[in-house]
Protein backbone atom coordinates (compact mmCIF):
# COMPACT_ATOMS: atom_id res chain seq x y z
CA UNK A 1 0.00 0.00 0.00
CA UNK A 2 3.00 2.34 0.85
CA UNK A 3 4.29 1.58 -2.23
CA UNK A 4 1.38 2.48 -4.60
CA UNK A 5 1.00 5.38 -2.39
CA UNK A 6 4.68 6.81 -3.18
CA UNK A 7 4.24 5.59 -6.48
CA UNK A 8 1.18 7.64 -7.09
CA UNK A 9 2.64 10.97 -5.44
CA UNK A 10 5.76 10.68 -7.80
CA UNK A 11 3.64 10.10 -10.68
CA UNK A 12 1.53 13.49 -9.81
CA UNK A 13 4.78 15.13 -9.27
CA UNK A 14 6.13 14.15 -12.45
CA UNK A 15 2.73 15.67 -14.16
CA UNK A 16 2.33 18.50 -12.19
CA UNK A 17 3.97 20.91 -14.89
CA UNK A 18 1.33 19.70 -17.33
CA UNK A 19 -1.06 19.55 -15.02
CA UNK A 20 -0.68 23.52 -13.72
CA UNK A 21 -0.82 24.27 -16.97
CA UNK A 22 -3.84 22.51 -18.46
CA UNK A 23 -5.84 23.28 -14.85
CA UNK A 24 -5.02 27.24 -15.28
CA UNK A 25 -6.93 28.94 -12.91
CA UNK A 26 -7.78 26.22 -10.58
CA UNK A 27 -3.91 25.25 -10.27
CA UNK A 28 -3.22 28.66 -9.01
CA UNK A 29 -6.10 29.06 -6.69
CA UNK A 30 -4.95 25.88 -4.45
CA UNK A 31 -1.91 28.03 -2.44
CA UNK A 32 1.10 25.99 -2.19
CA UNK A 33 1.45 25.87 2.18
CA UNK A 34 5.34 25.56 1.67
CA UNK A 35 7.69 25.40 -1.16
CA UNK A 36 8.20 21.53 -1.15
CA UNK A 37 6.77 19.90 -4.41
CA UNK A 38 5.09 16.92 -2.30
CA UNK A 39 3.60 19.80 -0.30
CA UNK A 40 1.99 21.88 -3.82
CA UNK A 41 0.58 18.07 -4.74
CA UNK A 42 -0.90 17.81 -1.44
CA UNK A 43 -3.13 20.39 -1.86
CA UNK A 44 -4.46 18.77 -4.75
CA UNK A 45 -5.05 15.88 -2.65
CA UNK A 46 -6.99 14.71 0.24
CA UNK A 47 -5.17 16.41 3.35
CA UNK A 48 -3.99 14.94 6.91
CA UNK A 49 -2.37 11.89 7.08
CA UNK A 50 -4.47 10.28 4.39
CA UNK A 51 -2.67 11.52 1.94
CA UNK A 52 0.68 9.78 2.84
CA UNK A 53 2.35 12.90 4.30
CA UNK A 54 1.48 12.94 7.84
CA UNK A 55 1.22 16.78 8.35
CA UNK A 56 4.23 17.87 7.12
CA UNK A 57 3.20 20.30 5.02
CA UNK A 58 1.37 22.62 7.86
CA UNK A 59 2.65 25.55 8.43
CA UNK A 60 3.33 27.89 11.65
CA UNK A 61 -0.10 29.33 13.22
CA UNK A 62 -1.94 27.03 11.27
CA UNK A 63 -4.87 25.42 13.24
CA UNK A 64 -4.82 21.65 12.83
CA UNK A 65 -7.56 19.95 12.97
CA UNK A 66 -6.59 16.30 14.56
CA UNK A 67 -7.90 13.47 16.33
CA UNK A 68 -6.37 13.98 19.46
CA UNK A 69 -5.04 10.41 19.43
CA UNK A 70 -2.48 11.06 16.64
CA UNK A 71 -0.19 13.35 18.99
CA UNK A 72 3.21 12.59 20.45
CA UNK A 73 4.21 13.58 24.18
CA UNK A 74 7.16 15.80 24.51
CA UNK A 75 7.28 15.02 28.52
CA UNK A 76 7.27 11.77 30.23
CA UNK A 77 4.88 12.44 33.51
CA UNK A 78 1.41 14.58 34.20
CA UNK A 79 0.07 15.91 37.87
CA UNK A 80 -2.73 13.37 38.23
CA UNK A 81 -4.36 15.15 40.63
CA UNK A 82 -4.47 18.38 37.77
CA UNK A 83 -6.52 15.02 34.94
CA UNK A 84 -8.67 14.13 38.44
CA UNK A 85 -9.65 17.76 38.49
CA UNK A 86 -10.96 18.02 35.34
CA UNK A 87 -11.98 14.56 35.19
CA UNK A 88 -14.08 15.07 38.52
CA UNK A 89 -15.62 18.61 37.09
CA UNK A 90 -16.64 16.81 33.85
CA UNK A 91 -18.35 13.85 36.08
CA UNK A 92 -19.29 15.25 39.00
CA UNK A 93 -19.73 18.96 38.06
CA UNK A 94 -22.31 21.59 39.28
CA UNK A 95 -21.77 24.01 36.50
CA UNK A 96 -24.61 24.90 34.40
CA UNK A 97 -23.07 24.26 31.29
CA UNK A 98 -20.81 21.26 31.98
CA UNK A 99 -17.10 22.43 32.39
CA UNK A 100 -15.58 20.50 29.32
CA UNK A 101 -17.79 22.00 26.46
CA UNK A 102 -16.22 25.24 27.84
CA UNK A 103 -12.95 23.64 27.98
CA UNK A 104 -13.14 22.42 24.53
CA UNK A 105 -14.49 25.72 23.18
CA UNK A 106 -11.05 26.99 24.78
CA UNK A 107 -8.47 24.62 23.49
CA UNK A 108 -10.11 25.15 20.02
CA UNK A 109 -10.11 28.78 19.63
CA UNK A 110 -13.54 29.10 20.64
CA UNK A 111 -13.35 31.33 23.75
CA UNK A 112 -15.77 29.26 25.72
CA UNK A 113 -19.57 27.26 25.48
CA UNK A 114 -22.14 29.38 24.62
CA UNK A 115 -24.96 26.38 24.98
CA UNK A 116 -25.29 22.36 25.31
CA UNK A 117 -28.28 20.55 24.60
CA UNK A 118 -29.10 18.15 27.48
CA UNK A 119 -27.82 14.92 25.87
CA UNK A 120 -24.25 17.47 24.50
CA UNK A 121 -21.39 15.20 23.71
CA UNK A 122 -17.82 16.24 22.76
CA UNK A 123 -17.66 13.72 20.05
CA UNK A 124 -20.66 15.36 18.97
CA UNK A 125 -19.50 18.87 18.21
CA UNK A 126 -23.26 19.81 16.89
CA UNK A 127 -24.70 18.94 20.12
CA UNK A 128 -23.27 22.13 21.87
CA UNK A 129 -22.09 25.52 20.75
CA UNK A 130 -19.36 28.07 21.80
CA UNK A 131 -18.87 31.54 21.61
CA UNK A 132 -16.91 32.46 18.80
CA UNK A 133 -17.69 30.36 15.55
CA UNK A 134 -14.84 29.14 13.68
CA UNK A 135 -13.46 31.60 11.40
CA UNK A 136 -14.00 34.33 13.48
CA UNK A 137 -10.92 33.73 15.90
CA UNK A 138 -9.39 36.61 17.64
CA UNK A 139 -5.41 36.66 18.89
CA UNK A 140 -7.27 36.41 22.19
CA UNK A 141 -8.77 33.54 21.66
CA UNK A 142 -6.44 31.72 20.10
CA UNK A 143 -4.09 32.32 22.27
CA UNK A 144 -5.35 29.94 24.82
CA UNK A 145 -5.03 26.91 22.33
CA UNK A 146 -2.69 24.07 22.38
CA UNK A 147 0.63 23.62 20.56
CA UNK A 148 2.43 21.17 18.32
CA UNK A 149 5.47 21.03 16.67
CA UNK A 150 5.79 19.21 13.27
CA UNK A 151 8.37 16.46 13.42
CA UNK A 152 10.15 13.99 11.03
CA UNK A 153 7.30 12.14 8.60
CA UNK A 154 4.74 15.26 9.85
CA UNK A 155 4.39 13.74 13.10
CA UNK A 156 3.12 16.29 15.60
CA UNK A 157 4.34 16.73 19.12
CA UNK A 158 2.63 18.14 21.71
CA UNK A 159 4.17 21.19 23.34
CA UNK A 160 1.36 22.15 25.84
CA UNK A 161 -1.61 20.42 26.58
CA UNK A 162 -0.88 16.88 27.88
CA UNK A 163 -3.13 17.57 30.55
CA UNK A 164 -5.92 19.07 28.54
CA UNK A 165 -6.01 16.37 26.07
CA UNK A 166 -5.48 13.28 28.42
CA UNK A 167 -8.44 14.60 30.10
CA UNK A 168 -10.65 14.49 27.13
CA UNK A 169 -8.87 11.17 25.84
CA UNK A 170 -9.94 9.89 29.48
CA UNK A 171 -13.59 11.07 29.19
CA UNK A 172 -16.21 8.54 28.18
CA UNK A 173 -17.51 11.31 25.05
CA UNK A 174 -13.79 11.85 24.12
CA UNK A 175 -11.25 9.02 23.26
CA UNK A 176 -8.70 8.75 20.94
CA UNK A 177 -10.64 9.71 17.93
CA UNK A 178 -11.60 13.43 19.35
CA UNK A 179 -10.87 16.20 16.94
CA UNK A 180 -9.25 18.91 18.44
CA UNK A 181 -7.51 21.97 16.43
CA UNK A 182 -3.78 22.61 17.72
CA UNK A 183 -1.93 25.68 16.69
CA UNK A 184 1.42 24.30 15.03
CA UNK A 185 4.25 26.20 17.10
CA UNK A 186 6.54 25.34 13.90
CA UNK A 187 7.41 22.54 11.01
CA UNK A 188 10.73 20.61 11.78
CA UNK A 189 9.55 18.20 9.45
CA UNK A 190 12.60 18.47 7.13
CA UNK A 191 15.09 17.56 10.10
CA UNK A 192 16.97 14.52 10.47
CA UNK A 193 15.53 12.90 13.55
CA UNK A 194 18.91 13.68 15.52
CA UNK A 195 18.51 17.42 14.54
CA UNK A 196 14.69 17.44 15.68
CA UNK A 197 15.57 16.92 19.10
CA UNK A 198 18.45 18.90 19.13
CA UNK A 199 16.07 21.70 18.02
CA UNK A 200 13.49 20.94 20.71
CA UNK A 201 15.76 20.63 23.42
CA UNK A 202 17.49 23.99 22.23
CA UNK A 203 14.11 25.94 21.80
CA UNK A 204 12.71 24.13 25.41
CA UNK A 205 9.88 22.08 23.92
CA UNK A 206 10.75 18.89 25.78
CA UNK A 207 10.24 18.15 29.41
CA UNK A 208 12.01 15.25 28.69
CA UNK A 209 12.99 14.09 32.58
CA UNK A 210 11.22 11.68 35.19
CA UNK A 211 9.70 12.41 38.53
CA UNK A 212 12.86 11.92 39.91
CA UNK A 213 14.68 14.36 37.87
CA UNK A 214 16.41 12.13 35.65
CA UNK A 215 17.07 12.54 31.95
CA UNK A 216 14.45 10.27 29.68
CA UNK A 217 15.62 9.58 26.71
CA UNK A 218 13.58 10.80 23.92
CA UNK A 219 13.04 7.45 22.46
CA UNK A 220 11.16 6.67 25.76
CA UNK A 221 8.76 9.59 26.27
CA UNK A 222 5.29 8.31 25.59
CA UNK A 223 3.18 7.81 22.34
CA UNK A 224 0.82 9.97 23.09
CA UNK A 225 -1.66 11.06 25.54
CA UNK A 226 -4.16 8.98 28.45
CA UNK A 227 -3.10 8.41 32.00
CA UNK A 228 -1.56 5.34 31.58
CA UNK A 229 1.21 6.80 29.25
CA UNK A 230 2.46 8.77 31.78
CA UNK A 231 3.72 8.94 35.67
CA UNK A 232 2.48 10.56 38.19
CA UNK A 233 4.60 14.08 38.67
CA UNK A 234 3.00 14.99 42.28
CA UNK A 235 5.00 18.00 42.44
CA UNK A 236 3.56 19.04 38.92
CA UNK A 237 0.16 18.55 40.82
CA UNK A 238 0.94 21.00 43.70
CA UNK A 239 2.19 23.50 41.46
CA UNK A 240 -0.94 23.52 39.36
CA UNK A 241 -2.98 24.26 42.31
CA UNK A 242 -1.02 27.22 42.92
CA UNK A 243 -1.37 29.31 39.96
CA UNK A 244 -2.18 32.78 40.33
CA UNK A 245 -1.61 32.09 44.31
CA UNK A 246 2.05 31.90 43.80
CA UNK A 247 2.51 32.05 39.93
CA UNK A 248 0.50 33.17 37.31
CA UNK A 249 0.88 30.80 34.52
CA UNK A 250 2.27 31.94 31.57
CA UNK A 251 3.26 30.93 27.89
CA UNK A 252 6.27 29.07 29.12
CA UNK A 253 6.00 25.36 28.06
CA UNK A 254 6.43 23.31 30.84
CA UNK A 255 6.16 25.89 33.61
CA UNK A 256 5.02 24.16 35.81
CA UNK A 257 7.76 21.81 35.63
CA UNK A 258 10.30 23.97 36.42
CA UNK A 259 8.40 24.98 39.63
CA UNK A 260 7.75 21.44 40.88
CA UNK A 261 11.90 20.78 39.68
CA UNK A 262 12.13 23.11 42.29
CA UNK A 263 10.06 22.50 45.07
CA UNK A 264 11.56 18.33 44.83
CA UNK A 265 15.16 19.76 44.86
CA UNK A 266 16.00 23.27 46.60
CA UNK A 267 14.91 22.46 49.81
CA UNK A 268 13.12 25.93 49.64
CA UNK A 269 9.71 24.55 51.30
CA UNK A 270 9.11 21.42 53.55
CA UNK A 271 6.21 19.42 52.49
CA UNK A 272 7.07 15.93 54.24
CA UNK A 273 3.94 16.12 55.93
CA UNK A 274 1.64 16.42 52.72
CA UNK A 275 -1.54 14.15 52.31
CA UNK A 276 -2.74 14.10 49.31
CA UNK A 277 -5.64 12.96 49.65
CA UNK A 278 -6.93 15.12 52.91
CA UNK A 279 -8.33 18.76 51.85
CA UNK A 280 -6.85 20.84 54.84
CA UNK A 281 -3.62 18.85 54.54
CA UNK A 282 -3.44 20.15 50.11
CA UNK A 283 -4.60 23.29 50.96
CA UNK A 284 -2.03 23.83 54.20
CA UNK A 285 1.04 22.28 51.37
CA UNK A 286 -0.39 24.48 48.37
CA UNK A 287 0.05 27.38 50.27
CA UNK A 288 3.50 26.56 51.85
CA UNK A 289 4.94 26.06 48.20
CA UNK A 290 2.79 29.50 47.03
CA UNK A 291 4.32 31.42 49.83
CA UNK A 292 7.73 30.39 49.30
CA UNK A 293 6.96 30.94 45.02
CA UNK A 294 6.52 34.70 45.95
CA UNK A 295 9.68 34.63 48.67
CA UNK A 296 11.89 33.51 45.82
CA UNK A 297 13.94 36.52 44.58
CA UNK A 298 12.82 37.57 41.03
CA UNK A 299 15.95 36.54 39.69
CA UNK A 300 16.65 33.33 41.34
CA UNK A 301 17.10 30.58 38.80
CA UNK A 302 14.35 28.12 39.38
CA UNK A 303 15.35 25.46 36.97
CA UNK A 304 17.32 25.17 33.88
CA UNK A 305 18.03 28.59 33.86
CA UNK A 306 14.78 30.01 34.50
CA UNK A 307 14.55 32.36 36.74
CA UNK A 308 11.13 33.17 39.33
CA UNK A 309 10.77 36.33 37.29
CA UNK A 310 10.23 34.35 34.41
CA UNK A 311 8.09 31.84 35.27
CA UNK A 312 5.68 34.65 36.43
CA UNK A 313 5.99 34.64 40.91
CA UNK A 314 3.91 36.93 41.94
CA UNK A 315 4.41 39.69 43.92
CA UNK A 316 1.85 39.05 46.42
CA UNK A 317 0.83 36.06 47.77
CA UNK A 318 -2.62 35.21 46.46
CA UNK A 319 -2.34 38.52 44.63
CA UNK A 320 -2.59 40.39 47.79
CA UNK A 321 -5.58 39.38 48.98
CA UNK A 322 -7.00 37.93 52.06
CA UNK A 323 -6.13 33.98 53.15
CA UNK A 324 -10.43 33.67 52.13
CA UNK A 325 -10.16 35.23 49.27
CA UNK A 326 -8.80 35.35 45.48
CA UNK A 327 -8.14 32.10 44.11
CA UNK A 328 -6.83 30.55 47.36
CA UNK A 329 -10.57 31.20 49.00
CA UNK A 330 -11.85 29.93 45.74
CA UNK A 331 -9.77 26.82 46.39
CA UNK A 332 -10.38 26.08 49.65
CA UNK A 333 -13.91 25.57 48.41
CA UNK A 334 -15.14 21.95 49.91
CA UNK A 335 -17.37 19.89 47.48
CA UNK A 336 -20.62 20.48 49.59
CA UNK A 337 -20.53 24.32 48.31
CA UNK A 338 -22.15 25.46 45.07
CA UNK A 339 -19.01 26.06 43.66
CA UNK A 340 -16.51 23.81 44.43
CA UNK A 341 -12.88 24.51 44.61
CA UNK A 342 -10.39 22.61 42.08
CA UNK A 343 -9.18 20.66 45.12
CA UNK A 344 -12.22 19.15 46.04
CA UNK A 345 -13.30 18.05 42.88
CA UNK A 346 -9.84 16.36 42.22
CA UNK A 347 -10.26 14.49 45.73
CA UNK A 348 -13.91 13.38 45.12
CA UNK A 349 -13.20 11.47 41.90
CA UNK A 350 -10.16 9.90 43.18
CA UNK A 351 -12.71 8.53 45.99
CA UNK A 352 -14.27 6.78 43.64
CA UNK A 353 -11.49 5.41 42.04
CA UNK A 354 -10.63 1.51 42.50
CA UNK A 355 -8.11 1.41 44.87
Amino acid sequence: MALRRSAALLGTLALISIASTSLGAVATAAPARTASPLCQVADLLPTGSSSGLGYQCAEAGELLDLPIGEVRATQPSLGYDEVYYKLGRYTLGKDEINKKFDDWCEANGQEEAASAMPDARLDNPSSFTCTVPVGQETPDTIAPMKTVVIGPGGVPYLTDGHHTLTSFYETADGGPNLHLRLRVVANLSDLSTTDFWARMKAEKWVWNYDVDGNEVPVEQLPSGVGLAKFQDDKYRSLTYFARDIGFTPGTIPFQEFYWGAWVRDSGAVDISGWDSNNLTSYLSTVESVSRAQVAAPKDAVIDSGRTAAELGALDAWNDGKAVTKGEFGKLSAPYSDDKPGKLAYALQYKMGLPR
